[in-house]
């Protein structure tokens, strides 16, 4: 009697574990921010996108592929020509992620790792049409035009593939040794001839200074000219009057002076 009861018990055991088996095989989970596509062993890849949650498929039959539908970065550096022919180095970071109605195309077509087929090659495409149609300068001065350039006509090139580009901005850029030493000797021609404007600029001064000062000595001497003409060798007289009161000014408040009076023996008496 135990016996049955034990034999009846496994093979109830036995039937709930292959039932829990075949249930869990049948059941797969789409996480948030997800969609999984199905793929078919005898239909292929199915029409249908499979949204968030869990759900039933087919044991062996069918099988989910699970991609990610959020937003995701990725940098991709280029090497590439502007039109004057210098070399530039830049830097795209690009935030992507797929259509999800199109993720059975995307899948059939391109494969899982789409991002690593689609984006390196477009964006070398995108960046080098771009990049050519501006100078190396224009690059610098222009730089919010040529990222609105790239990210246009990136994000109408990436949805042919069915990619949604969400942000993309230019993080790097820069230019080759040429250029830059180029770029270095234009600015120490720049000051050279800053210096040499500011030389001929205090020449220039120093010549009308010098006009001027002799402009002023002229007339001055056509005055005095004038004045001698005028009254004679009184001004002359006047001057020397003058100057010597001015010298007898200055000899009076020097202390290493003497005045001696004229016509007097200054020498002591000495007795005989």
């Amino acid at each position: 009697m135990a016996a049955k009861i034990f034999e009846t018990v496994g093979k109830l055991g036995l039937g709930l574990a292959v039932a829990g088996g075949v249930v869990n095989s049948a059941l797969y989970n789409v996480d948030a921010g997800h969609r999984a596509v199905i793929f078919d062993r005898f239909r292929g890849v199915q029409d249908i996108v499979v949204d968030e949650g869990t759900h039933f498929l087919i044991p062996w039959v069918q099988r989910p592929i699970i991609f990610d539908c959020r937003s995701r970065p990725r940098n991709v550096p280029v090497i590439t020509g502007s039109k004057d022919l210098q070399n530039v180095n830049i830097t795209l970071r690009i935030l992507f992620r797929p259509v999800a109605a199109q993720l059975p195309r995307i899948y059939t077509t391109i494969g899982e790792d789409y991002d690593e087929r689609v984006l390196p090659s477009i964006t070398t495409e995108i960046l080098k049409s771009v990049v050519a149609r501006f100078d190396a300068g224009e690059l610098i001065t222009q730089r919010e035009l040529v990222s609105r350039q790239v990210s246009e006509d990136l994000t109408e090139r990436a949805a042919t593939f069915g990619l949604i580009l969400d942000d993309v901005s230019l993080t790097h850029l820069t230019f080759g040794k040429e250029f830059t030493e180029a770029v270095e000797m234009k600015q120490v021609a720049q000051q050279e001839a800053e210096r040499a404007r500011f030389i001929v600029e205090k020449a220039e001064q120093q010549k009308k200074a010098a006009i001027i000062s002799a402009e002023g000595d002229s007339k001055a001497a056509e005055l005095i000219a004038n004045s001698l003409a005028t009254a004679g060798d009184g001004l002359i007289e006047l001057r020397k009057l003058e100057a010597a009161e001015d010298i007898a000014y200055q000899l009076s408040r020097s202390r290493n002076i003497t005045y001696l009076p004229s016509g007097h023996s200054m020498l002591l008496q000495l007795p005989q």
